[in-house]
């Protein structure tokens, strides 16, 4: 009797951890698109930028694209860009592009479809408000996803974005500016979609790493795209 409850316990315990691990994978979704880089053959790479905008670093992030000529993705929050709203335009009229980071950055796991469109709908409306007109690509709160997402992304013909290379992962690269330079300039390839989290005061090194990361990719070859014009790259 024992055996015939502890089996279907430990297969429970299996399916949650499973799915689990699919709800945070960069590479794989239950339904519709999802790119964490792009196959090509071009020596080119994304810059993106989530959460924000906030006034004080969306300013002195665009001074260092606009000084390094370099065009990024900003995955901004709904919330903050309804905060913010001449920051967005401002990005917009800087030639970047605006993605959809939900309107709450609230994990999106175990949410009715209702909250999924609220939280993508209204930030849409914010980013059109913005004066963005391309498409508006989405990027999962903390990359995570499962069921619900994934399938209102898919029955709107949506494409999410996660990233190859993200050193703040590490908090022992992520405290320091030199390293994670070095981490993205060793692991950068050809279509790498690179995360930053620069936008509070958490992000002070990264955002010292940002001209070190633009600089050394250039001395390599490297040019850098929007995520838009990335995927266009693919053969």
């Amino acid at each position: 009797m024992k055996k015939l409850i502890i089996l279907p316990a430990v297969l429970l315990i299996i399916a949650a951890a499973s799915l689990w691990q699919v709800s945070k994978s960069r590479t794989f979704q239950f339904f519709g698109r999802l790119v964490p880089r792009v196959e090509t053959n071009q020596k080119v790479v994304a810059l993106t930028f989530d959460d924000g905008p906030e006034p004080k670093a969306t300013t002195e992030l665009l001074q260092i694209l606009s000084q390094e000529n370099v065009h990024a993705t900003f995955f901004v929050i709904g919330g903050a860009l309804e905060q913010h709203p001449d920051e967005g335009k401002t990005i917009v009229a800087s030639g970047h592009e605006l993605g959809n980071h939900s309107y709450s950055h609230e994990r999106m796991l175990l949410v009715s479809p209702s909250f999924v469109k609220q939280e993508i709908e209204s930030t849409d409306k914010l980013i059109r408000e913005a004066g963005y007109q391309g498409e508006i690509l989405f990027r999962p709160p903390y990359g995570k996803k499962l069921f619900t997402l994934p399938y209102y992304l898919s029955q709107h013909g949506r494409t999410s974005i996660t990233w190859d290379l993200e050193p703040d992962s590490f908090p022992a690269i992520a405290s320091d500016a030199d390293k994670i330079t070095d981490y993205v300039l060793s692991n950068a390839r050809p279509g790498s979609i690179i995360l930053l989290h620069v936008m509070y005061s958490s992000g002070k090194e990264g955002m010292k790493a940002v001209p070190k990361i633009i600089q050394g990719l250039k001395a390599k070859g490297y040019s850098f795209k929007t995520v838009s014009e990335l995927l266009a790259t693919s053969p």
